[in-house]
């Protein structure tokens, strides 16, 4: 099970560090440099796009709701605090 781990955590690492090289490299590789067709790395290729368009949405269409939750609610109501106690101390 700790080899599992291992390897879930390898395959993680990979896909974070190597989704974009593998993304663009690979139709260079095929179409400009002419390597034969491999459907190991087409798979690779595919899966990294899969995960590029889920960090696309995660970046543009879900940062609208985490700003929505409580987290950026309580900073909103801090600022507000802290804007309060400066307008009542320049009263005195």
């Amino acid at each position: 099970m700790h080899e599992l781990r291992h390897l879930y955590g390898a395959g993680i690492l990979l896909f974070y560090y190597a989704k974009w090289p593998i993304l663009i490299g690979w139709p260079v590789m095929r179409f400009v440099l002419e390597y034969k067709d491999n459907w190991i790395i087409d798979a690779l290729w595919v899966w990294c796009l899969i995960l590029v368009f889920k960090d696309l949405y995660v970046w543009l269409v879900l940062k609208e709701s985490y700003c929505e939750s409580r987290s950026c609610q309580t900073k909103e109501k801090k600022k507000e605090s802290d804007d309060g106690d400066h307008s009542q101390n320049e009263g005195q």
